[in-house]
């Protein structure tokens, strides 16, 4: 489909991966510096992606949350949440969790067609709980390592196994398939503001709790990451307080 709407799609990145930290862990510096050679280009660019999302963005899912309904609001973030169970059962396949792969697999068919198109959660109701798997975590289980932390221009907070792990995820997205293009731009627009009018509540977090923004949200990316793919059970941290040399 020639340029398969790729700009929208990384658009729609900003929002979902600039604060996707957020939700349930805190940055506190555990990550150290090793982990982001690249400190001085990552800020460039995360500094560019907030003015983007603060001036662009953001006032747009502010716009569409209150002229939205909040049923309306729900079916849509579950229509794309259904869309998104089919690249994780593949990569539930890939890592060789069939038991997870059969569980989602039947979360798209039930929602697909009781909870009309995936706008109901029909699945989670029966007790079926939604999943999170994606190829950077599929890499990370086959023991690639994350590397440097690395933000992404439009994208957010990443590292280079990751970045690997995004770029399959779009061009597999299956919102690839839609044609006419407009259609599919019209359809990828609404999944990018969906995906920021759900982190609205989040900025709070943000707000209270970091005095460095930067370095908050690294942290908490870097740690959430290491619990998806751990499946959050993580091997225990080096003690780094033990490789400090004796002090005289």
């Amino acid at each position: 489909m020639g340029f398969r709407g790729l700009s929208l799609k990384f658009t729609r990145g900003l929002a979902l991966f600039s604060l996707v930290g957020l939700v349930g862990c805190a940055g506190n510096g555990e990550f150290r510096d090793e982990f982001d050679p690249w400190e001085g280009f990552n800020r460039g660019v995360y500094s560019f992606n907030k003015t983007v999302d603060t001036y662009a963005l953001k006032p747009v899912a502010q716009g569409y949350r209150y002229v939205t309904p909040d049923f309306v609001d729900t079916g849509v973030t579950n229509f794309f949440n259904n869309i998104n169970e089919l690249f994780v059962s593949a990569n539930d396949l890939l890592q060789f969790k069939f038991k997870r792969a059969g569980t989602d697999l039947g979360r798209f068919a039930i929602n697909s067609t009781i909870g009309v198109l995936g706008l109901i959660d029909v699945a989670s109701d029966l007790g079926m709980r939604r999943n999170d798997e994606d190829f950077g975590q599929t890499l990370g289980a086959y023991g690639v390592g994350a590397g440097n932390y690395l933000v992404l221009p439009f994208l957010g907070p990443s590292s280079v196994r990751d970045a690997v792990g995004v770029g399959v995820k779009l061009y597999s997205d299956p919102l690839n398939l839609i044609d006419p293009s407009v259609v599919q731009y019209a359809v990828y627009g609404l999944r990018i503001v969906d995906d920021r009018a759900d982190l609205l509540d989040a900025e709070n977090v943000l707000k209270t709790a970091a005095l460095d923004e930067y370095i908050f949200v690294r942290d908490a990316y870097l740690q959430k990451r290491r619990d998806l793919v751990y499946d959050g059970n993580p091997p225990p941290e080096p003690d780094y307080i033990d490789d400090l040399p004796p002090i005289p």
